[in-house]
């Protein structure tokens, strides 16, 4: 992890090695991170989320999510998306109606992040 300034904002990056973050210990840890750091901004790997996290259906998402959200963290996944959301329209749905808000996005990678934070 790393705390690195992106388009004016500090955000705290995940590495992309480390503990599945759908894991409630691993994730209580971030958050525990998080607060240390003073950023309110992470940018977490796909990768570091499970494979089942893109099954919206197994809720994985939504626990992560909401965890984050709930303490007031915004989160952005970091990774290509594009298979799973084309094979699932809820997904594709959601990952949309995220990208709207200021709360979760999805971004390809850091530089699309960048380019996401300086148009808003």
């Amino acid at each position: 992890m790393a705390i690195r300034m992106i388009a004016g904002v500090a955000v705290f990056v995940c590495a992309e090695d480390g503990p599945c973050l759908a894991e409630d210990r691993a994730l209580s840890d971030l958050i525990g991170q998080l607060f240390d750091s003073g950023a309110r901004l992470v940018a977490v790997p796909l990768s570091r989320l499970g494979p089942d996290f893109l099954r919206l259906s197994t809720g994985v998402a939504g626990g992560v999510l909401q965890k984050l959200v709930n303490y007031r963290f915004q989160i952005t996944v970091v990774g290509d998306v594009s298979d799973a959301a084309a094979k699932s329209e809820p997904l594709r749905d959601f990952i949309r109606e995220s990208n709207r808000g200021k709360t979760v996005w999805f971004v390809e990678d850091l530089a699309a992040l960048d380019a996401k934070l300086a148009g808003a």
